[in-house]
């Protein structure tokens, strides 16, 4: 547990050393998020409609944004390989990598997230379980892009297949992130579908860090 926690505040120190990255995943979504109200028109009803679907994909998409230097900078500077030989397990060293970045992207988005739903016109039920779907999103979110950037560290192009890999995998998330919310605004139940979303958070747990473990192990040799 020490080494794990040794690791996460080593990422979080290089987090705060290269602040402009998560400054950028941050104005990115909300610079992205400000551009659908000029293009589908300022009508609140119409964009308390498909708000839940502009935060989602926009965070969605600013959480990519860090994922490139996850393993890259650790890759060509020599640090993976004292990481992988720090007595962790690989699979514990990409865990403690997602929660880092979890912790520096994550929480961000999800604390930008309300101010920019309500810019949006979100009816006022729907916001507190947009919120809480984001919470287990961001996780699986992490999960899942550490996972895919450990799967193309070191590959050529690997900047350009990391989309390729992550944005089909976080399909059902967005689906059923945003199936809550909307459920909400509807005077439906959104239970259902935060139950499949902690079900996944609960199946990515293991999975991820194991599949991100063999990956960095296959760069490393």
């Amino acid at each position: 547990m020490t080494a794990f926690l040794a690791v996460v505040t080593r990422e979080l120190r290089l987090s705060l050393r290269h602040s402009a990255d998560t400054l950028a995943a941050v104005l990115f979504f909300l610079v992205v998020a400000a551009l659908f109200p000029l293009a589908i028109g300022p009508a609140p009803e119409t964009l308390g409609r498909v708000a839940p679907g502009i935060v989602w994909v926009c965070a969605l998409l600013s959480a990519l944004l860090p994922l490139d230097r996850l393993f890259g900078a650790d890759f060509e500077d020599g640090s993976l390989d004292q990481l992988l030989l720090c007595g962790l397990p690989a699979a514990a060293v990409a865990l403690a990598k997602a929660l880092a970045h979890w912790l520096v992207t994550g929480i961000p988005l999800l604390i930008t997230a309300a101010p920019l739903a309500i810019m949006l016109r979100l009816p006022d039920p729907a916001l507190p379980w947009l919120l809480a779907g984001l919470l287990p999103g961001t996780m699986l979110l992490s999960l899942l892009g550490t996972a895919s950037a450990a799967v193309v560290v070191g590959a050529r192009r690997g900047s350009v297949l990391l989309p390729l890999l992550v944005l089909p995998l976080v399909t059902p998330v967005l689906i059923f992130g945003v199936a809550a919310a909307d459920a909400a605004s509807a005077g439906l139940s959104p239970r259902p579908d935060l139950l499949l979303l902690t079900a996944l958070v609960a199946a990515a747990l293991p999975l991820c860090p194991m599949a991100a473990g063999a990956g960095l192990r296959a760069a490393g040799e």
